[in-house]
């Protein structure tokens, strides 16, 4: 019997393609331009499954920048349950961090999808925004972050980790950065 599209994956279909993201990911953050069939050699999977998972180059890359951005998102509620709300905000500030220079890696074969004429367009941060907002939510409520910042305003001010080379010790730098951010967000909190 067909499976239906809506049914769930099967496990092994669902391992082959979390194993060609994780490969795909690692070659392109070499190399924008790293063949598919070395992809796909790497994940230890044909060719066949390789293009019923992804049928172009197109759909590997902005998959795998909406994984990237799914993985970021979900660590933040993850976060939130595990930690109180400041602690929450700042290592999922650093997960952030982390995105920032994987997807910088990966930001040549990104531009090559989506800036052809007619090719898609880059998915929009929306997960990430919404974690954002979770976050900062949680700290307005516990009196840890000022009021009134929206998760746009909050990816604006760390836009400077996107500036970062990630083929250089970026991790002080970064903190550095994320601590300033973090402080500022502190400025003006309704501490008891």
């Amino acid at each position: 019997m067909p499976q239906r599209q809506d049914s769930p994956r099967r496990s092994d279909a669902q391992r082959n393609r979390e194993r060609i993201l994780e490969v795909a990911l690692a070659e392109l953050s070499r190399c924008a331009n790293a063949p598919l069939s070395v992809i796909a050699r790497k994940a230890g999977v044909g060719q066949g499954t390789f293009y019923r998972n992804f049928p172009n180059r197109e759909s590997l890359v902005l998959e795998i920048y909406r994984h990237e951005m799914r993985q970021v998102a979900d660590s933040a509620t993850h976060l939130i349950e595990t930690r109180a709300p400041d602690e929450a905000l700042r290592a999922w500030m650093d997960r952030l961090a982390e995105f920032a220079m994987t997807k910088a890696g990966l930001a040549a074969a990104i531009r090559q999808v989506t800036g052809a004429p007619g090719g898609p367009a880059k998915p929009p941060p929306t997960p990430v925004a919404a974690a954002a907002e979770l976050l900062l939510r949680a700290n307005v409520e516990a009196g840890t972050i000022r009021p009134g910042i929206t998760g746009d305003d909050f990816l604006l001010a760390i836009a400077g980790l996107w500036q970062l080379e990630p083929d250089l010790d970026w991790r002080p730098r970064a903190a550095r950065l994320l601590d300033l951010v973090m402080d500022g967000l502190r400025a003006g909190a309704d501490r008891a």
